[in-house]
């Protein structure tokens, strides 16, 4: 999609124009704009359904991500401005003192989003009822973040840790490898109990693995504590947070992804995050790992 500067396209009746398709993005991978719209126009079948009815808050990178010696500049975005086209889908979320507009995904403006350099989708765990509110969430998350001496390796004894417990709750555990450090964990709701409700779940069950296994496991967020642990964030389920979408992409020095997983991949012993050009062929061979949370109603 990068051959050309600039082009119009129709993506589900809407016109959008696409300038700037050569600029890299990412300049350790050389990864241009054209790639990043093309890649989201491809994983948009996947995405959407984990993404679609949430309020998106972006995360820009308009000159690209930099490099490790010197980081591009990011603008972490919530409210729509004027230069949201008219035709992008967007609900309010009051709050005491003010409101927030925020865009809802679709494909057209999944391509647009991608088009100013947004790279970064982030989620709340619940979706919009119909009349326009913040639902019960439908998906639980739990953040495993590995500190100082840890990394992945780490993460892993920790996940198989919190399916142990989710599945003695009757739940069933789909990983995400984050595209950053360490591995995210959903688990599928019922949507009968509030955000409120899980965040203390999660709450709790990280605490009880801290307590069970506290050379491993940190449940708070102190820095000091965390060298060669894994920081198992709950706090990503309180109803005014959010957690990068499954398959987006990461600001990272590399293109890499929010990626779900099997747990065949997670414990094969190989594990390791997965770039932009690594996705599709992944899904055409063991198809969508994150199957499990796909909202009956999302397609």
């Amino acid at each position: 999609m990068a051959a050309k500067s600039t082009q119009t396209v129709e993506v589900e009746g809407r016109t959008l124009t696409l300038s700037s398709l050569g600029k890299v993005m990412y300049p350790e991978t050389g990864t241009t704009k054209g790639d990043v719209i093309a890649y989201y126009t491809a994983v948009a079948p996947h995405l959407l359904p984990y993404a679609q009815g949430r309020p998106v808050t972006r995360k820009r990178w308009v000159n690209g991500v930099g490099t490790a010696e010197k980081p591009g500049m990011v603008f972490f975005q919530k409210d729509v401005d004027d230069t949201t086209p008219d035709w992008v889908e967007r609900r309010v979320i009051h709050h005491r003192d003010h409101d927030n507009s925020y865009p809802l995904l679709d494909l057209p403006t999944l391509v647009w989003l991608a088009q100013i350099a947004a790279l970064e989708l982030h989620v709340p765990q619940w979706r919009f009822t119909d009349a326009g509110e913040p639902g019960a969430p439908d998906r639980m998350v739990l953040d495993l973040d590995p500190g100082e001496g840890a990394g992945l390796p780490e993460c892993v004894e920790v996940a198989k840790l919190v399916r142990t417990a989710l599945a003695g709750r009757g739940l069933e555990t789909v990983p995400v490898t984050s595209g950053s450090k360490g591995i995210h964990l959903y688990a599928p709701l019922d949507g009968r109990a509030t955000s409120a409700e899980i965040a203390e779940v999660a709450h709790e069950l990280a605490r009880s693995l801290e307590g069970d296994h506290p050379d491993l496991v940190i449940s708070t967020m102190k820095k000091a504590d965390r060298r060669g642990k894994v920081m198992l964030d709950w706090s990503q389920n309180n109803a005014s947070k959010t957690t990068v979408a499954p398959y987006s992409l990461r600001g990272r020095t590399k293109p890499y992804v929010a990626m779900p997983r099997t747990w065949g991949e997670i414990t094969s012993g190989r594990l390791r995050q997965i770039e932009l050009g690594e996705v599709m062929g992944l899904i055409a061979r063991r198809g969508d790992a994150a199957a499990p949370l796909r909202p009956t109603n999302a397609g």
